[in-house]
């Protein structure tokens, strides 16, 4: 046994544990030397394996939950720029489609009215109520009583106007009032094209001998000045025929929608 004075002992305090482990670790040495611990070690293999599985697999979810939040951080940012990308794509497609609208307004525009014997000015329809609104006005030539076409349809005349804008009066305005004539299969009729509260149109003034169809087209008769003779102004949709009246009426529908046009044309004085 060794002697450890007391000067030692102050001087290294720990030095009695240190010299235990060391026998200790010398005696697991020699035990695992001659294959002692075989058994403890399969033991503690058992019982530490299932810790250990425990944390390798608690690393691969927190590993595998980590790239799915980067993933979908990754994929949300991809998504809202792509959606950018694609409202980009179809505001530059609605201008493609609508410069082609315009361009195909103008060029048909000049097979129905030729440009020689007429002057037209393009306008964009802005607003529709009562009156339809265009974005030309006084700076552009346009002035009160013009005639607004599309192709050879009559859309109305100008009654008010400003330096960039102006206002046309409707065909089914309850003021408007045209002179007008029906073609059709079984003949002609002459009448007056009247608005009816903004929502109608109704050809007035018809002789009973004269004959009009539903279907037929209905024409200006150009005796107003601003407007040229042959423009069409719509569609017979019924007769009104009463033995006892003067008159006969018919019911007259435009052709197109004027909310769907693009471009019109405003017929200028020369």
């Amino acid at each position: 046994m060794w002697y450890i004075g007391p000067v030692m002992s102050k001087a290294i305090p720990n030095l009695r544990i240190f010299l235990l482990l060391a026998f200790l670790s010398l005696i697991i040495f020699l035990f695992d030397s001659f294959n002692l611990l075989a058994i403890p070690k399969k033991a503690a293999f058992y019982i530490t394996n299932p810790i250990s599985f425990g944390l390798y697999q608690t690393k691969i979810n927190f590993t595998r939950q980590f790239n799915f939040i980067y993933t979908l951080r990754f994929a949300s940012q991809e998504n809202k720029a792509l959606k950018e990308q694609i409202g980009q794509l179809l505001s530059e497609n609605a201008r493609l489609r609508k410069d082609l609208a315009e361009t195909r307004a103008l060029v048909s525009q000049t097979t129905h009215l030729d440009p020689s014997t007429y002057n037209l000015i393009p306008a964009r329809p802005v607003g529709a109520g009562r009156y339809l609104k265009i974005d030309k006005g006084l700076i552009d030539g346009v002035k009160l009583g013009e005639a607004v076409v599309f192709n050879d349809n009559y859309i109305g005349k100008i009654i008010q106007i400003s330096e960039k804008a102006a206002n046309v009066e409707l065909l089914s305005d309850p003021d408007s009032k045209v002179a007008a004539f029906s073609q059709g299969l079984e003949g002609k009729a002459k009448g007056v094209l009247t608005g009816q509260f903004g929502s109608e149109i109704l050809m007035d003034k018809i002789l009973h001998g004269e004959k009009v169809a539903e279907g037929d087209l209905v024409y200006s008769e150009g005796t107003e000045g601003f407007l040229p003779r042959g423009l069409i102004l719509g569609r017979v949709a019924g007769v009104l025929e009463r033995q006892t009246q003067v008159f006969k009426q018919a019911k007259v529908k435009p052709v197109f929608d004027i909310r769907d046009l693009e471009l019109v044309f405003v017929i200028q004085d020369n």
